[in-house]
């Protein structure tokens, strides 16, 4: 989901108006019980990166990571893969979004479905716009097996649809070939789809039971469309990871003091320079 900056307060008021019916239509069907397993085993974590927020859970050299990301609209989700150690390249990237960069196919997408693509779009790779990971370890007979699934379910993915096939249900697709038990509904946000995508598969198979609150307590969230306003300068990333102002806060020791004299009263109009700079 790449949209321009020009299109963002319509994009935004869109994203707005679609998390909404979705919490009005949301259908919380029973998700196909699955578990992670290797060898008939269930897979526990095995690191947790304090900094990343990445848990990761398995063994063996490869990996499929999930991840959602800042966007100029609600987010994106999508996955990773490769061998631990390697660099990442576009090439390590599977998605679906619609085609191209422009805002006209993502704001049709609402209404009906349009072109799309599966692999790499501006930001994935980009560590400071992720805001949730999960990553599994595996074997390198496992991973072949689930990047023959993912360049199928690439070669048939050719439309995206906010409502009917959008980049939750496309991961969900993938996570559900890999055993792992997947999130009640996909028109929640990325960012919430991939927390519970996680939490169910770890130390929370109950976390669908909040689904929708969560998905509501984001949706007020005011830096969900935090790209936006990265790029605009207004706020950057903080060593927790979440965007943070660069606005300085003010001092609450300093008291200001006012002083009134006389007034007057002018004719002319304020100069564009002197107005107010949007908090946002």
């Amino acid at each position: 989901m790449r949209l321009t900056l020009s299109d963002r307060s319509r994009s935004v008021r869109l994203a707005s108006a679609f998390a909404l019916a979705t919490l009005l239509s949301f259908g919380l069907s029973s998700a196909r019980a699955q578990s992670i397993s290797s060898g008939g085993q269930k897979l526990q974590i095995t690191r947790e990166g304090a900094k990343t927020g990445l848990v990761t859970v398995g063994s063996g050299p490869y990996f499929v990571e999930f991840r959602s990301r800042y966007a100029w609209d609600y987010g994106h989700t999508y996955i990773v893969h490769g061998k631990v150690g390697e660099p990442l390249t576009r090439a390590s990237v599977a998605g679906l979004s619609p085609v191209g960069d422009d805002a006209t196919a993502w704001v049709i997408g609402h209404y009906v479905p349009v072109p799309a693509e599966t692999g790499w779009t501006d930001g994935d790779l980009e560590d400071k716009y992720i805001t949730s990971r999960f990553r599994v370890l595996m074997s390198k007979e496992q991973y072949d097996r689930t990047m023959a699934y993912v360049r199928d379910l690439q070669g048939r993915s050719h439309m995206w649809s906010a409502e009917l096939y959008n980049c939750n249900a496309f991961v969900a697709d993938i996570a559900k070939q890999m055993g792992l038990r997947v999130p009640s509904s996909t028109l929640i946000y990325p960012k919430i789809f991939i927390n519970h995508l996680r939490m169910m598969n770890t130390n929370n198979p109950n976390a669908d039971e909040t689904l929708v609150s969560d998905n509501v307590k984001e949706m007020s969230n005011p830096t969900r469309d935090g790209r936006a306003m990265i790029a605009n300068n207004v706020y950057t990333i903080g060593p927790n990871g979440q965007p943070q102002s660069r606005v300085a806060p003010a001092n609450p020791s300093s008291t200001p003091k006012v002083t009134i004299g006389t007034v007057h009263v002018s004719s002319k109009t304020t100069s564009p320079d002197a107005a107010a700079v949007p908090s946002r």
